[in-house]
């Protein structure tokens, strides 16, 4: 039986209502140091450990991070359309059907552990450019019918990456993997 803590071992994302610097410096700096705390746990890991779900009916850890890389592509470009555009309405897609594609299932996690370092990098130096105006520009998400400040973006995408980075290191706990 899956329980909530093997969905959110973390807890579920809980919309920030303030915004202080310091809040925007911690999520900074998690989106900027993910991609190696992400890397220092699945780049010794075997094929079959790979493979593995982190819970049941839950994605493989290959999905997992091949998940990341297209959320955090598709995070990016967020940004990007609400810094440049007037409450640009974004384009959601379905990640899950993401997930069973074969680049996703079946390829190496080389690629995309370096498109997540890449879009890391470029989205930290975007994040350290904005003004505190700017984390309060919007877009729409058409599947919430709702505005999204890239504050609460940001933080959304930082507890993303403590998420998934959870359902890997719980599963090696669980395992005994080293």
């Amino acid at each position: 039986m899956v329980t909530e803590q093997d969905k959110y071992p973390i807890g579920k994302f809980v919309r920030p209502t303030d915004v202080s610097e310091q809040d925007i410096d911690n999520h900074i700096s998690n989106i900027q140091t993910f991609p190696a705390r992400l890397k220092a746990e699945v780049i010794n890991l075997s094929d079959e450990q790979l493979d593995t779900p982190y819970r049941e009916d839950g994605w493989t850890i290959r999905q997992v991070v091949n998940h990341v890389s297209d959320s955090h592509s598709n995070a990016l470009i967020r940004f990007k359309l609400a810094l440049t555009e007037d409450k640009p309405t974004i384009k959601p897609y379905m990640e899950d059907r993401w997930a069973e594609l074969a680049d996703s299932k079946t390829i190496s996690i080389g690629p995309a552990l370096t498109m997540i370092d890449g879009i890391h990098q470029r989205w930290a130096v975007l994040l350290k450019s904005m003004s505190e105006n700017a984390f309060q520009r919007k877009f729409i998400h058409p599947e919430h019918g709702n505005e999204m400040t890239l504050y609460v973006t940001l933080a959304l995408y930082s507890w993303h990456s403590n998420h998934h980075l959870a359902h890997i290191t719980t599963l090696k706990k669980t395992k005994n993997w080293q």
